[in-house]
């Protein structure tokens, strides 16, 4: 069964047809640009390009980087503003003439990598998270989603973490990846000090490189392992997620 997955990011707009029974695209994934400023309207024209680039007609799961409930985006840390408490469902609905449903970008993510990837068969506490212009967070107890958790804005150092520790401080700052692995230690020993995971997912699309950071992290008592769907964890997740909604149990 094949449903289209959406993963809007602060600098890319990007989906593609998923194969749910693979947990892998059916056909390589199409990316724009996200408009600057990232306004709901321009946003749902880029996804709209990427959904006809396809000739797609089914239900779209699209992801957000915020806080999502019931389809209502509640926060945009790293988008236009005009995004807080709109009906994004409806608005990309309505765009697109197709049923839509809308999620938090990290818990597409997490929900892809518990089902088919890194987080696969674990109990526990498990984290994925997602490092790219901000951070994303999912946790997983027991392979159950506590939804929007939005731990990049956990305050390091006085500020955000993400303007901390995200892989776009790391290329505006032009940080090695030591310094990089440093920081991104700092936030996740904060992390464990909270919640005592037994495992860090880590994604976006740093993930490709995990070998060049994650062996310098350093006195994390959690496994930390790369996320296996890397930076195609989102656009599956949303497809996953409106395969849910079409047919509900």
């Amino acid at each position: 069964m094949n449903v289209f997955g959406v993963d809007i990011g602060g600098s890319g707009i990007k989906g593609a047809p998923v194969d749910l029974e693979r947990g892998d695209l059916a056909e390589p994934r199409h990316k724009v640009l996200t408009p600057q400023p990232a306004a709901p309207d321009a946003v749902a024209d880029c996804v709209k390009e990427v959904v006809d680039h396809f000739g797609w007609s089914g239900p779209v799961g699209v992801t957000f980087p915020g806080v999502v409930t019931g389809g209502v985006t509640r926060t945009a840390a790293n988008v236009d503003k005009g995004w807080v408490d709109l009906d994004a469902g409806a608005l990309l609905g309505e765009r697109l003439g197709l049923p839509v449903t809308v999620l938090n970008d990290a818990d597409a993510a997490g929900v892809a990598e518990m089902t088919f990837g890194a987080g696969k068969d674990r109990k526990g506490t498990v984290f994925l998270l997602t490092f790219g212009t901000g951070i994303g967070s999912a946790l997983f107890r027991d392979g159950a989603l506590v939804p929007n958790t939005e731990l990049g804005h956990l305050e390091l150092h006085g500020h955000d973490a993400e303007k901390h520790a995200s892989t776009k401080a790391k290329e505006d700052e032009d940080l090695s990846w030591q310094h990089w692995a440093h920081r991104v230690q700092k936030y996740l020993a904060h992390v464990e000090m909270l919640f005592s995971p037994e495992l860090f997912v880590i994604g976006g699309g740093v993930s490709r490189k995990a070998d060049r950071f994650i062996p310098l992290i350093e006195d994390i008592r959690a496994e930390i392992v790369p996320a296996q769907l890397q930076n195609n964890a989102g656009i599956v997740g949303a497809a996953m997620a409106a395969a849910k909604t079409a047919t509900p149990a």
